[in-house]
């Protein structure tokens, strides 16, 4: 289009860097009642436009020749800095700086006015140097890790598009692609029908479960509320997640009405216990709610018994729950999806690909075996989104199952890995990381100095490794030396940014080492660096 034609929007929109300055000369003489405009305010502001600073364009949305070559800047910093760097053994896991230096590093102060690209970029590097490269393959601290790059392209897919999904006309493919993989999910569990949602982490997944038990024994409370409700219970282990607590308290349940089931000498929860407790709540006039099992404990990374908890279950009819978001990626493996035996038998089953199988955070998924339920459980049908007289088949508006209304597409990330690697690419994975916990484990095993807490379900190794100066104690005497020795090692692994991996005690045991694998990057000979960094970082100790 001719520069002098048009608005100021459709002038940047259509005019490259080259002209632009000109373009803004034009348009400021053809449209300002002062046809003396300021050269120098017009540079200023060709200038700052083009830096990205200027106020005068404000408006959220990408301008070829304003932004093009920030996206190609940002994208090339990320893609070697953050990405191929990030993931590198030569990379450090982090580099620390105390939170009281950190603000002096990078500038995190908001103000008035914008900063120039060349100056993003630099924040952008920044980020990326301090911050934690759990990409990396010594990062083993968490139930996440490493950057899949089918996964990362569907995520930034999901963010370029910025979809929410809580209707078709809105969200057309990635209604259809949820309901696809929740069913291929479903299958894998052993369920031929059944329901399912994508949810904001394992944590809300299993407070859904929890909502639905309730409702499904008590359909009327959506309406009338707690008031007049019976004392519900709810069961769990002594080494479940956390969020079973938070989440009854948060529906009004109460943490003192989760009743922790004792575990056995491995962490299973104990069947017996179980029902005891049951009896107990039954005794006090209360209502056994529901059971939520763990498929994949957090630290232990051990599988309740499922079965022999499902027939409690039917027994005195109360909903069955297994919190599978750490182990349920163990489904897709013939090897072992033994962990999970009568899994099928279960109501509902938190399931989470951002761990075992390597999604992206987050990817969450709550899957259930009643049809219809989360529906009515969480259905308000607003008029203004949910009409019933559209064009089009309304079932496939998913958005009233859920307590959310704005909502991610996580699916898409999952659904690219899954339709590049296949079904048979994850079990490999899979595989892949549980061969690498027992080649960890037979390292450490009779090696002298090291000391397994016990023998690895699911691919989490815990230990201690006894430095040689105290090696001489007593028990007593070395279990206080080890719980102060496992915060000192977590500070130089840190501090030299050689890996990270977490401590915890447990049931009176001191500070123990959890070993935890999800990358499948990671080779024999990264297990045996792991050895050597313990023993090295443990040396003076």
């Amino acid at each position: 289009m001719p520069a002098n034609e048009g608005t100021f929007d459709e002038i940047l929109e259509h005019q490259s860097f080259e002209n632009l300055k000109d373009s803004l000369k034009t348009f400021s003489s053809h449209s300002s009642d002062d046809s003396q405009e300021d050269d120098n305010q017009v540079n200023t502001m060709a200038n700052s436009i083009i830096n990205g600073t200027s106020s005068s364009y404000y408006q959220s949305t990408p301008i070829k020749a304003i932004h093009e070559d920030f996206f190609r800047d940002s994208f090339e910093v990320i893609l070697q800095h953050a990405i191929f760097d990030g993931t590198s053994r030569k990379t450090k896991v982090v580099e620390w700086i105390d939170p009281e230096h950190l603000p002096s590093i990078i500038d995190l102060r908001l103000s008035d006015n914008g900063i120039p690209h060349d100056e993003l970029l630099n924040l952008i590097r920044g980020v990326i140097k301090y911050s934690v490269k759990t990409g990396n393959p010594r990062f083993i601290n968490q139930l996440f890790s490493s950057v899949d790059p089918y996964g990362l392209v569907g995520q930034w897919l999901t963010d370029a598009l910025n979809p929410s999904v809580y209707t078709y006309e809105v969200s057309p493919v990635f209604s259809l692609m949820e309901n696809q993989v929740l069913r291929e999910m479903r299958s894998i569990i052993g369920w031929a029908k059944g329901d399912g949602i994508f949810c904001p982490g394992g944590s809300i997944a299993n407070g859904y479960a929890i909502n639905l038990a309730r409702h499904h024994k008590f359909p009327k409370l959506k309406e009338s509320g707690l008031a007049g409700l019976p004392r519900l219970v709810v069961f769990t282990s002594e080494d479940a997640h956390y969020s079973v607590k938070k989440l009854a308290a948060f529906l009004g349940i109460g943490t003192n009405n989760v009743y922790c089931i004792k575990v056995d000498s491995i962490g299973k929860m104990d069947v017996n216990n179980l029902e005891e407790q049951i009896i107990k709540t039954i005794q006090e006039g209360a209502i056994p709610l529901m059971v939520s099992a763990t498929a994949g404990t957090t630290v232990l990374g051990v599988f309740d018994p499922i079965r022999q908890i499902s027939a409690l279950c039917q027994k005195y009819d109360l909903w069955l729950h297994v919190d599978a978001a750490w182990g349920g990626g163990a489904l897709i493996s013939k090897k072992h999806k033994k962990y999970l035996d009568g899994i099928e038998l279960a109501d509902s089953v938190t399931w989470n690909p951002h761990k075992l199988l390597a999604a992206p955070q987050q990817c969450s998924t709550l899957l259930i075996r009643h049809e219809n339920l989360l529906q009515s459980a969480h259905c308000s049908n607003a008029t203004y989104l949910f009409q019933k007289d559209k064009f089009y088949d309304t079932s496939y508006d998913s958005g009233d199952k859920h307590i959310q209304c704005g909502r991610r597409a996580d699916v898409l990330k999952f659904w690219l890995m899954w339709k590049a690697k296949g079904t048979s690419g994850f079990e490999k994975h899979v595989d892949r990381v549980f061969h690498l916990s027992r080649y960890f484990t037979d390292l450490i095993r009779n090696r002298e100095g090291w000391k397994l807490l016990q023998e690895p379900e699911c691919t989490n190794v815990c230990f201690w490794y006894i430095p040689k100066s105290k090696r001489h104690l007593s028990d007593s005497q070395l279990d206080k030396a080890l719980h102060k020795i496992a915060p000192i090692v977590k500070e130089r692994m840190i501090k030299k940014g050689s890996m990270l991996v977490t401590y915890q005690p447990i049931h009176g045991k001191p500070n123990f080492f959890r070993f935890v694998l999800q990358n499948s990057a990671l080779t024999e000979d990264d297990m045996r660096y792991f050895v050597n960094e313990f023993e090295v970082l443990s040396e003076d100790l």
